[in-house]
């Protein structure tokens, strides 16, 4: 075990990814299509040789920086996506390598974002390597966020002091100078594999008691752990499970909200429940306020019209919105078969700027959910209203307790800053989705779908639903790019672009 994670972890990717194309060969052949699993299978062998000898060629190779490691991040989520498209590119003869890249890129990024609007356009082993590569891109952030992210002060942990020492100076560098990389990446996935695979096998069972096909409930687990919002039937409305299958996912949505669900006491972080985190509280009150918002806001309509008042109906109503809701801000985009109940039972259109807004929030620092995160729009609400504070009584003297505590002193200033690149990436996508003929609206739709990891939120959040397939070659070049830097985050890539990181 030890010599291998003493290879480079760009071919332990490779290795990974080259042994789970076993898995949709498996599935196909079970299935009789054996066109499909021959090429899964073929894959697999070539892809593991070439791993084995790329391995023997880096036996002497051993990186102790952390850069290397973000450098690998890097190339697992634009470089490995070509490795993993050749299968899909394969299997499907009407399909380009561009158009298998770009399925491989938003899967793997847990984006989502699919070509096909049919699900009965691919077959069912491909819907399935589709939710595996999701979900191993999914694993892959888990892991990463804690051993290679938190060390770096990227991805969300910039804002955040750890326990001990003064909030000025308490940041997770000092991780990086206690341990080596691939020995943090062997302790924590040590302890976050069995807990991720564990977690989505418990979904797929309670989602398969609950009436859905094995087949896709377990696409549907391996979805919603990731927050890919993947699925083989084009979506969780047209799942056999209904309202308990729902309820189910809701739950499991928790884990996407805030890193505590799942990594107390990892890499320095608090020890404390669940319902005292920050992140966590941050996301139940926005959910809550939304709810309620658009409830009592479809409820005036319905009372204005004196429609009949349908308890019923405003539950679905109810529901629908918490359910969708829940799913956009934990970038899943999975949408509540309740969610046209709730357009219906009041007679307006769907809200689509809100679950927008939902997407650019996002879930939790260390999460598989995408967006500008919690962590950060918490340290900007603190931030406001302390200044705020300031404003009615100037000499006053803050002190918003234990949790306030725990951000750094820097931590609203930075948190702005990633605003910031967050919105100047936006505008930058859509400029360049406008040079390639899209219209405004549909390339705002479509930048905010891509930085956020939020596939789904193209078909449900403009006014009329936007199709991938129908975008030019250059643009679903650029949306790609654009989901790789959602994922990894801006931060990240100017921290290889500076020198300084490279001198160290």
């Amino acid at each position: 075990m030890n010599t291998l994670l003493q290879r480079p972890f760009f071919v332990l990717l490779m290795g990974i990814g080259s042994l789970a194309m076993i898995v949709p060969a498996a599935h196909a052949l079970a299935v009789d299509n054996h066109a499909v699993s021959r090429s899964f299978f073929y894959s697999a062998l070539l892809f593991f040789v070439l791993t084995l000898f790329i391995g023997l060629a880096t036996a002497s190779y051993k990186s102790t920086l952390a850069r290397g490691y973000l450098v690998s991040l890097l190339a697992a989520f634009l470089i490995l996506p070509i490795m993993l498209a050749v299968p899909m590119y394969e299997s499907v003869s009407r399909m380009s390598f561009l158009e298998a890249w770009f399925e491989s890129v938003s899967s793997i990024t847990t984006t989502g974002a699919t070509l096909y609007d049919s699900p009965r356009n691919l077959p069912s082993s491909v819907h399935l390597w589709r939710a595996l590569m999701g979900w191993l891109g999914g694993l892959l952030v888990w892991v990463a966020a804690i051993s290679i992210l938190a060390p770096l002060n990227i991805g969300g942990f910039e804002v955040r002091a750890t326990q001990g020492g003064t909030a000025r100076d308490r940041n997770y560098a000092q991780i990086g100078r206690v341990s080596d990389p691939s020995e943090r990446l062997a302790r924590y996935g040590a302890k976050l594999i069995p807990l991720y695979t564990a977690l989505t096998a418990l979904l797929w069972l309670g989602l398969t008691a609950a009436g859905e096909i094995p087949f896709v409930a377990l696409c549907h687990a391996m979805s919603v752990m990731a927050t890919s919002g993947i699925s083989p039937v084009g979506g969780i409305l047209f799942s056999p499970s209904g309202l308990v299958g729902e309820f189910i996912i809701l739950f499991f949505f928790a884990f996407a909200m805030s890193r505590v669900s799942f990594s107390r006491g990892l890499s320095g972080l608090e020890m404390k429940p669940l319902h005292k985190d920050s992140e966590f509280k941050l996301a139940i009150i926005l959910i809550v306020v939304l709810v309620m918002v658009l409830f009592v806001r479809h409820g005036l309509v319905v009372f204005e019209n004196d429609a009949q008042n349908d308890f019923i109906s405003a539950a679905h109503a109810l529901w629908g919105a918490l359910f969708t809701i829940t799913s956009f801000l934990t970038t899943t985009g999975f949408e509540s078969a309740d969610w046209t109940a709730t357009r219906d039972w009041s007679g307006l259109g769907t809200p689509g700027l809100m679950l927008v807004g939902l997407s650019l929030i996002g879930g939790g620092v260390a999460t598989t959910a995408g967006g500008i995160k919690l962590l950060r729009v918490y340290a900007l609400w603190k931030h406001g209203q302390r200044e705020i504070e300031r404003l009615v009584h100037p000499s006053s003297v803050g002190g918003a307790g234990k949790e306030a505590r725990q951000i750094r002193r820097q931590g609203a200033q930075i948190a702005w800053i990633f605003f910031m690149l967050f919105t100047i990436s936006i505008a930058a996508v859509m400029v360049l989705l406008a040079l390639s003929g899209v219209q405004f609206e549909t390339a705002m739709v479509l930048a905010v779908s891509a930085l956020s990891t939020t596939g789904p939120l193209a078909s449900i959040a403009a006014e009329t639903p936007i199709s991938y397939a129908g975008i030019p070659d250059f643009a679903k070049v650029v949306l790609a790019l654009a989901m790789v830097l959602g994922r990894l985050e801006a931060l990240a890539i100017i921290a290889l672009l500076n020198p300084e990181f490279w001198r160290r």
